[in-house]
């Protein structure tokens, strides 16, 4: 379920000239037995509100005084976000002759044609005050008070995104609250502008046009109404006419595929950049520690410490916050079963709250490999808005894969990753057409099936903040077992296996010479520090010892110590 919660505004809204119909009444009820959350956002002080409107029990949180106040109907009990102006300000207003002139926890109102003499006490009184019209109501609040402000605490209240949120309403003051929402709707009656701005205008108006908004949200989610939410797509790039490339945010389920280098990290970064900008929540599964240093998230695990799916979840109770979960202290073969534990529990939080809102899985096909049997069982059909990054398209779960909506091909030869793809996913993508069929440039191919558009070549908006790769994990980590170096010898009668520098250094200095001067002469050393530890300035200081003509002693000390001098003494 995408929309969790239903804001709603009172007069002109849900009320004409105070009052709301019974049908809207129960049609409300409706959206509380379907288990979604109602919210109204009203300029209207409390008691008056409750006076004229009984049934606003119902409601989750009631957001008063235009987002000054906060109201929880089932404990009775209310929260003043801001205080009100000094008693010499309204002393001003009043000798002014501003009347009627009503006074509230916060708020301060009265009618037009009022405004000119409150705005001229706003200015003289050099206080930090604002005007905000409700269409013939003049309503004076502190500057960073509105129904938008009340709004993020209510929902944060409720552990909810105001990505989960329809609104609905018909004045000046509702703008800037349906503009924080998901899916913005204005009534029939509403004023023209705000009906301009609105992702969807209802044939009726007042009560009549909210019960036509919770009749299609019942009915399918809203999900006809996603063709217009364009103002919530995410851009990954732009292609060569100057296009946008942009994702879905809600239903995208990528799969992000290309050689070992080709710049998969860099995409990514962009992508989750772009999402935790616009308050969608991630949740990055990180084997190998890559996105620790990634400054969106907040990092759970390392190489020393299992994350527990419970810190998971406490992590991500706050809607604004994303987290990247370490599995570096999880043995490889261990993963797979880590995340398919964790997975469902991810799926109950989804389903109460609609987050995280995006689920991204790195070195996807060692988390859900092709031969895991258990994954047809575990990864559900419906599993929403989310990344699976990996070298090797056809080795991961063709359960998983058939799930797949979208591809994003790095790298010389996109036509390869569409190959694997097919192969590991039983489908038939045809090849893309020549003009795409190369990217390079630093073109990406890109590939939605659900738009018309077919593949198509992008360069990517690459993020403001460059993805440091995470250095621990290579100095005393979990290399998997098709990164890790081995030792084997001129004969292949060892198989030693280094799956990081600390035991690297360990088998370094241990093998006779024959095996260290067999790899050493092969350029062994820095091909692995280059093409599987990405540290091409160390590849490259081992490749220059490896082309002099060193006794065995000397070339291992150097390498050795190039490698303790880059990875903080790792023996």
């Amino acid at each position: 379920m995408r929309y969790m919660a239903l804001v709603c505004d009172y007069d002109g809204t849900l009320a004409r000239d105070g009052v709301v119909p019974p049908s809207t009444v129960e049609a409300l009820k409706r959206v509380t037995r379907s288990g979604r959350r109602l919210l109204l956002a009203t300029g209207r002080q409390l008691d008056d509100l409750l006076r004229i409107f009984p049934e606003a029990k119902i409601f989750d949180r009631l957001i008063v005084e235009n987002g000054a106040v906060i109201y929880r109907p089932s404990q009775q009990t209310h929260k003043v976000l801001a205080s009100k102006p000094p008693a010499a300000f309204l002393e001003t207003l009043m000798r002014r002759g501003v009347r009627p002139l009503d006074t509230g926890h916060s708020i301060v109102a009265t009618w037009r044609p009022n405004e000119t003499k409150v705005l001229r006490a706003i200015r003289e009184s050099g206080l930090d005050l604002q005007v905000i019209f409700n269409k013939n109501a003049v309503m004076i609040l502190p500057s960073s008070v509105n129904k938008a402000s009340g709004l993020k605490i209510a929902l944060h209240e409720l552990g909810l995104s105001h990505h989960n949120v329809v609104g609905i309403g018909d004045a000046e003051n509702d703008h800037v609250f349906l503009n924080l929402c998901e899916c913005s709707v204005a009534v029939q009656n509403a004023l023209p502008a705000l009906k301009e701005r609105a992702d969807m205008v209802t044939q009726g108006d007042h009560g009549a046009g909210v019960e036509e908004l919770i009749k299609l949200l019942l009915r399918d989610d809203l999900t006809s109404l996603e063709p217009r939410l364009t103002r919530r797509r995410v851009r990954l790039g732009r292609t060569p006419a100057n296009g946008p490339f942009d994702l879905d945010p809600y239903d995208s389920r990528l799969l992000i595929a290309g050689p070992s280098g080709s710049g998969k990290s860099t995409t990514v970064a962009a992508l989750i950049e772009r999402l935790t900008e616009s308050d969608y929540q991630v949740c990055l599964i990180d084997p190998e520690g890559d996105y620790d240093e990634f400054e969106p998230f907040v990092t759970l695990g390392g190489e020393d410490r299992i994350p527990a799916a419970s810190e998971v979840l406490e992590i991500l109770r706050n809607p604004e916050t994303s987290i990247s979960v370490n599995l570096l202290g999880v043995p490889t073969a261990d993963r797979p079963s880590f995340f398919l534990g964790l997975l469902p529990r991810l799926q109950e939080m989804r389903s109460r709250t609609g987050r995280p809102h995006w689920i991204v899985i790195d070195e996807a096909h060692h988390l859900l490999p092709a031969d895991l049997e258990s994954a047809r069982q575990s990864i559900p059909r419906e599993l929403p808005s989310f990344a699976l990054i990996t070298v090797h398209a056809d080795r991961i779960s063709p359960a998983v894969l058939s799930g797949v909506n979208g591809i994003i091909a790095i790298g010389p030869n996109p036509g390869e990753v569409i190959q694997q793809f097919n192969a590991g996913s039983g489908m038939c993508l045809s090849p893309p057409a020549p003009d795409a069929a190369h990217c390079g440039s630093g073109r990406i191919l890109g590939w939605m099936f659900t738009e018309s558009a077919g593949p198509v070549a992008f360069t990517l908006e690459p993020a403001k903040v460059e993805l440091r790769r995470h250095r621990r994990k290579y100095a005393a980590g979990e290399l998997g077992k098709d990164k890790s170096f081995y030792f084997r010898g001129p004969a292949g009668k060892l198989n030693l296996r280094a799956q990081n520098m600390k035991v690297f250094v360990q088998l370094a200095s241990g093998v006779d010479d024959d095996t260290w001067l067999f790899h050493l002469r092969q350029r062994d050393y820095s091909r692995w520090l280059r093409d599987f530890v990405k540290d091409a300035p160390l590849a490259d200081e081992v490749a220059a010892v490896e082309q002099q003509a060193l006794p065995p002693e000397e070339s291992r000390a150097q390498v050795i110590a190039a490698l303790e001098r880059r990875y903080a003494a790792p023996s």
